[in-house]
């Protein structure tokens, strides 16, 4: 596999690990050229739990990016002792990240998630604590989310680790008792959305576009029929 670009992400990256917690990795990869051409397409993910590793083909990713998935995202935002493989062209993905950006899809993906993380919480049964670990994850989730939404729309940048790990640890406790403070939280944020940013309205599409038609290029092999 022509694995482009890969890191290790997830609650390592974020400083939110604890002694047990899996290590995730996500990259991504270029699809030999001349399969994209037959019947089947090939395969646009590959998701491994042994170990915890998801990779995207670099259209798919390049898709996800421009909608502004914060899981996606975060690959071409990660600390330089995050990778573990650069390429070059993975190096010239890292360069363009920014055009990636766009302020409706910013607000409508870490917010929409952050969203999914609250309605999780408010659904649990409070009556029953065993399941208040997975929920105090979810609601480290949210605060992450809210956090990491808001520096993008005021400040244009991507953090991926957190500035205070422990408070987000406190504030998933909290929340995980007391889903209605979260609540107050995402309000919060709503209104700071509300305010201008620093973000385009629309991402540029055309340097993620160039960028995959150089990965398509790279990664071309002519077929060849014995014989001819």
């Amino acid at each position: 596999m022509n694995v482009l670009l890969s890191g290790i992400v997830g609650s390592t990256a974020y400083g939110l690990a604890h002694a047990g917690s899996d290590i995730d990795r996500l990259g991504l990869y270029a699809a030999p050229t001349v399969e994209l051409h037959g019947l089947h397409r090939p395969a646009e993910s590959h998701v491994t739990t042994a170990p915890d590793r998801t990779l995207h083909e670099a259209a798919k990713w390049c898709r996800l990016a421009l909608s502004c998935n914060p899981t996606a995202s975060e690959l071409v935002w990660l600390p330089e002792d995050l990778y573990e493989v650069r390429t070059p062209l993975g190096d010239e993905l890292i360069a363009i990240r920014r055009s990636f950006l766009s302020a409706g899809a910013v607000r409508r993906s870490y917010l929409g998630y952050a969203t999914q993380q609250f309605r999780k919480l408010t659904a649990r049964d409070r009556t029953d604590d065993s399941g208040l670990a997975r929920a105090a994850k979810h609601a480290r989730h949210l605060v992450r989310l809210v956090e990491q939404g808001l520096a993008l729309h005021e400040t244009g940048e991507v953090v991926i680790r957190l500035a205070d790990p422990a408070r987000v640890r406190e504030l998933g406790e909290r929340y995980a008792r007391h889903p209605e403070q979260a609540g107050t939280l995402l309000e919060t944020a709503e209104t700071r959305f509300d305010r201008p940013g620093v973000l385009p309205e629309a991402p540029d599409e055309a340097p993620a576009e160039d960028w995959l038609r150089r990965v398509r290029a790279v990664h071309y092999a002519a077929a060849r029929t014995p014989g001819v």
